[in-house]
This record gives structure tokens, C-alpha cells and sequence, in this order.
């Protein structure tokens, strides 16, 4: 069974290991890793909006021919703890497949220790955003994937 990208599964740790009260500066962090789109919107095309989120936010992932998963996410820039979220699955799953992308467990930020540090809404929405994603890959590469 495949299991997730080595670089989430660093990211997952980081948090856990952290002290509660870095854990928010860890999040604001990852808020900048996250570009901007372009203002033309050109890239907005084929994004699923995400109405578990606070905010406005939108994402893709496609699967290229090699297995390998790219993501967008659309996000504003005042919603920092959002932002964080696909920060953490931008960084996280670069380069990654789409079976390790499956692979991502479901409570992925209880495991981070982010359920202590924000508000249960907030996780909620983070979580919508992995369920989201998880299901365009899947939709992308047949009934019998994960």
C-alpha cells in the first residue's frame, strides 16, 4: 500500500512535535507558500470551489500522464489559516502520485496537532480541502482507486 509523500509526512511531524504555541507561527508560514494566481483568472478555469471553507477558496488537482498530481488552489490572502492549508498540501505533495496522494489519511490535521491550536471550523474546512482533492484524483484515475 502506498503510503503519503515523504515531504508531507515531514510536514505532519514538524507540527506534531511542535509547541503549541509555535504551531500558529508554523501555519503563517505556510500561508506565504502558497503563489497567487494571475489576475486575469485564467487559471480559475476547471477549479471546484470549496463551501465547507470560511472563505472563498478554490482548487484543481490533475493527474498528468505519469502518475504525478498537480494542484491549484485559489485562496485570498485574508484568510491566512486557509491559505495554510493548501500551503501545507502544496509543500507536501509536490511531485507526488496520485496513489500516494490517496494515500493521505483523512484526519490528516488532527494528526498535525492542528485540532488543539485552531478552531474546529477551521479543520473542518482544511479537511473538506484534502476530501475535495482526494476525490478529483481519484475521479481522474478510475472507480478502483482508493
Amino acid at each position: 500500500m502506498p503510503e503519503m509523500p515523504t515531504r508531507l509526512a515531514e510536514i505532519v511531524d514538524e507540527f506534531a512535535d511542535a509547541p503549541r504555541d509555535v504551531v500558529l507561527e508554523m501555519l503563517l508560514e505556510f500561508s506565504d507558500v502558497l503563489p497567487q494566481l494571475p489576475a486575469d483568472g485564467a487559471d480559475r478555469a476547471g477549479m471546484e470551489q470549496v463551501p465547507e471553507c470560511q472563505t472563498a477558496f478554490f482548487l484543481r488537482a490533475r493527474v498528468g500522464p505519469d502518475g504525478v498530481v498537480s494542484t491549484l488552489f485559489d485562496c485570498p490572502p485574508e484568510a491566512p489559516t486557509t491559505r495554510a492549508f493548501a500551503g501545507i498540501l502544496a509543500e507536501g505533495l509536490a511531485g507526488a502520485t496520485a496513489e500516494q496522494v490517496l494515500a493521505v489519511p483523512d484526519d490528516l490535521y488532527q494528526r498535525m496537532g492542528l485540532a488543539q491550536a485552531i478552531s474546529p471550523l477551521r479543520v473542518r474546512g482544511g479537511t473538506a480541502i484534502l476530501a475535495r482533492l482526494k476525490r478529483q484524483v481519484r475521479e481522474q484515475i478510475g472507480p478502483d482507486a482508493g
